[in-house]
């Protein structure tokens, strides 16, 4: 929880700095970019939270054969 709260001031002071200083704001121009955005976002979290810590698709790595002839 306190990482979103650090996340979220963190994006509202860039955003007020690009505001203040006049600089074009790194966000999407259109509200389906924001939206595209809000649910990139989400899906990372919510991974985050229903994956195991630190556990992969494939935790071996694969094993190569060599092929002679």
């Amino acid at each position: 929880m306190t990482t979103a709260a650090i996340g979220l001031g963190l994006g509202m002071v860039i955003g007020a700095g690009c505001r203040f200083f006049d600089i074009p704001s790194p966000a999407p121009p259109r509200l389906i970019g924001a939206f595209l955005l809000l649910a990139m976002t989400l899906g990372f979290v919510a991974a985050a939270q229903l994956l195991p810590a630190g556990q992969t698709i494939s935790q071996k790595p694969a094993e190569v054969q060599m092929v002679t002839r």
